[in-house]
């Protein structure tokens, strides 16, 4: 660390960077908390009407359990599975509000940049010894501020990846936005008006979509004018429900079995073998094309709104005067992509990694959370727990974390 006297920066106040914080105040360090948004877990609050997959057992810090505790906190059930409303009621905003975290929780607080003190990304010398700068956006302007370390944790939720094939935006995509929604819209809450009795297409094949087909389908139901329609780029459905009903993870192996029942009563409608290309407003509505749909399949009708459940991809460009080591595939620290590739794990059988997989050319820069995997769609709550342990552990020149880091 470069100097005693500036603290580690933490972008992003959500539930890897307050945990970060709480490590840090563990070992006597000095962290600066910068959040964009107006509250802690403020992404969060986006998806509040989302159920969890994983229960609170898994879901809580340890070092962040100890603060809570100490001021009088009590802990959820154990078993219970959070929507991510109460995720941050009852965990997030309580442990924004002790005092360690709270004195050094700067809202309102966007980071534009980060780089080092008078070096660029080609400058070597002295290079280690100085403190890294961080521009800063808030309510009065642009600031810059110096710190020893950063730990980004900002997540990747404002960086969506697009409903094109080639991993870019399909033609026609950005011009049709207003008729496609990024993410998991409430749709039998505040979205309902959006998408009762009109014909809604989700995109994606993973748990994303599973929810919010699953929500299209309830709302088909009191509303019969609703079609679901489902696009996924495989040919076949076949095998995708598998181990559903013994999954690690009980609530997400429900939702799978869910949309398996709901596929073969009809109430969904599947296209497969869909890999858009281009997105055309027509008379009938909005037309996905897909030159590459086998002649067997019919083709995917025009529709009213598309729900993209396509996932979501790391931003770098507020690291971009920094020296990064990224596997080019999965776009995670080199060192971990290994452990995290999708081809090859489920998020069950990721082993353990810290510091050591997380660390970069750039000392004293860590990128940790579901950032951290990049690409890479297994990430978990502890894990990120882990990693910010190790990560406080590796600053505070331990060699290794004081503490276990599994749930309170």
């Amino acid at each position: 660390m470069s100097s005693s006297s500036e603290p580690i920066a933490i972008i992003g106040a959500g539930p890897i960077g307050l945990a970060a914080a709480a490590h840090l105040h563990a070992r006597g360090l000095t962290a600066l908390i910068l959040e964009r948004g107006p509250s802690a877990g403020h992404n969060i609050r986006a998806w509040g009407h989302v159920q969890l997959f994983s229960p609170w057992s898994m879901n809580i810090d340890d070092r962040a359990a100890e603060l809570l505790h100490a001021g009088g906190w009590t802990a959820p059930p154990d078993d219970v599975c959070p929507t991510g409303e109460a995720f941050v009621r009852d965990y997030l905003a309580p442990l924004s509000r002790v005092t360690p975290i709270r004195d050094c929780l700067r809202l309102g607080t966007r980071v534009a940049a980060v780089s080092r003190l008078h070096h660029d990304k080609m400058k070597t010398p002295g290079r280690e010894q100085a403190p890294f700068v961080l521009r800063v956006v808030d309510a009065d302007g642009e600031h810059d501020l110096h710190a020893a370390a950063v730990i980004d944790t900002s997540g990747t939720f404002h960086n969506p990846a697009p409903l094109g094939c080639h991993g870019i935006a399909a033609r026609g995509e950005t011009a049709l936005a207003e008729h496609i929604r990024y993410g998991l819209p409430d749709v039998l809450g505040e979205a309902r008006s959006r998408y009762a009795g009109r014909r809604v297409m989700v995109v994606g094949g993973g748990h994303s979509a599973f929810t919010a087909l699953r929500d299209l389908a309830e709302l088909a139901a009191s509303s019969p004018d609703t079609r679901v329609l489902w696009a996924i780029r495989r040919d076949s459905i076949e095998g995708m429900f598998c181990g559903a009903a013994s999954d690690s993870l009980p609530e997400r192996g429900r939702l799978a079995c869910t949309i398996s029942d709901l596929v073969d009563k009809g109430a969904i409608e599947v296209h497969c073998g869909v890999r858009i290309d281009a997105v055309e407003k027509v008379a009938g509505g909005v037309q996905v094309h897909s030159g590459q749909t086998p002649s067997k399949e019919k083709p995917v009708p025009a529709v009213d709104e598309t729900i993209a459940a396509t996932g979501f991809r790391p931003d770098r460009a507020l690291l971009a005067e920094l020296r990064l080591a990224l596997d080019p595939a999965t776009e995670s620290p080199v060192a971990l992509a290994p452990l995290i590739d999708p081809n090859v794990h489920s998020c069950g059988s990721v082993g353990a990694h810290g510091a050591e997989e997380l660390s970069h050319p750039e000392p004293g820069l860590y990128i940790a959370g579901i950032k951290s995997y990049g690409r890479a769609p297994t990430f978990l709550l502890r894990t990120g727990y882990r990693q910010v342990a190790s990560i406080a552990a590796a600053l505070a020149a331990e060699s290794e974390p004081a503490v276990s880091t599994g749930a309170a």
